[in-house]
């Protein structure tokens, strides 16, 4: 039995940064939410590309070679092992979808990794 998920609701249940929360499963990919606000690391993933659709704000993503803007309604793929780090100078909410084996940090690791994300 499938179920609705509002984002809205989901997002107004948790306020912290950098820390994503599972939303949804299909066919091995997970769909999560994210608060970004601040720099986040710079990492990679070796074997995932992640897709980073923006709910609400706007965020940038650096790339060694350039910075992209992400605005409300639209989103980026970032292809697997493509060095990235996202960055937020005002908080922006953020639905990822990437492979359930996908941490956070990618090959970074670090204080701010989340190796089992909280399901919603």
């Amino acid at each position: 039995m499938s179920d609705v998920v509002n984002l809205a609701q989901k997002l107004a249940s948790f306020s912290s940064h950098w820390d994503p929360k599972i939303v949804g499963e299909l066919n091995g990919q997970h769909v999560k939410l994210v608060k970004l606000l601040g720099d986040f690391v710079w990492h990679s993933h070796e074997a995932e590309d992640e897709l980073f659709f923006v709910v609400s704000g706007s965020f940038d993503m650096l790339f060694r070679d350039r910075t992209v803007t992400v605005r409300e309604g639209e989103f980026l793929i970032v292809p697997r092992g493509t060095e990235h780090c996202p960055s937020a100078p005002t908080e922006a909410h953020v639905l990822l979808f990437e492979p359930a084996s996908t941490v956070n940090t990618g090959t970074a690791g670090g204080e701010r990794t989340v190796a089992t994300p909280q399901r919603l």
